[in-house]
């Protein structure tokens, strides 16, 4: 089977889900307070993501479009919940040694395994595939609980950033994850990568309406 098959087959997995997506960016309402990662300076990308652009340099273009957020109506974080839910449940966690016989490789779980940065891949590609700023979309490296590197989706909304995570099933705001926030791709560049500053001591609880 062609790369590309594994790749639909990967994407499939979710399809209820995408089809239920478009037209979910409205109006938001009423302007809640907004919470958004500081952002230092440009750093250099993590190799995996350098060899998954190898391999899938469609997914890794730069549109030349400019950065905007989602503007965060409770239809599109109804369906931004259900995506990470259907994704968390349908991959089973693996490590890539497992899973690919590597240490580190980033892929589309195309045989329904993956671990952290094979979820956020795919979700990302879902979400954009179904209309969604890829710039609101950001692959990002933190530290987890136990000190471990681990890779999570930040999405960037009008109300704030939020966390598309494998290992919590809820979306959580970044300050409320408890991580360490290492660095991310930029909003303007999605090779460009920039440096994440510290959560502050008492970070305000932001909610969607």
């Amino acid at each position: 089977m062609k790369k590309r098959d594994y790749i639909n087959g990967a994407i499939g997995i979710a399809s209820l889900i995408v089809m239920a997506l478009s037209g979910s960016m409205v109006a938001a309402g009423e302007t809640a307070t907004l919470a958004y990662a500081p952002v230092g300076d440009v750093t250099y990308a993590p190799s995996g993501y350098e060899q998954f652009c190898r391999d899938h340099a469609e997914d890794c273009q730069d549109n030349g479009s400019d950065p905007r957020d989602i503007v965060l109506s409770k239809a599109a974080w109804r369906d931004l919940v259900a995506l990470n839910d259907q994704v968390n449940r349908a991959i089973e966690p693996v490590t890539d040694l497992e899973n690919y016989g590597k240490a580190e490789w980033w892929a589309y779980p195309a045989n329904g395994k993956g671990d952290c940065e094979d979820y956020v891949l795919l979700k990302r590609k879902l979400l954009i595939d179904a209309g969604w700023p890829r710039s609101a979309l950001l692959i990002t490296v933190v530290r987890d609980k136990k000190g471990d590197g681990h890779a999570v989706l930040t999405v960037k909304t009008d109300r704030g950033e939020f966390v598309l995570d494998n290992q919590e099933p809820q979306i959580l705001s970044w300050q409320r994850t408890g991580y360490r926030f290492v660095k991310r791709q930029s909003q303007s560049d999605p090779n460009a990568w920039v440096l994440l500053g510290e959560p502050p001591a008492a970070p305000a609880i932001v909610s969607a309406r």
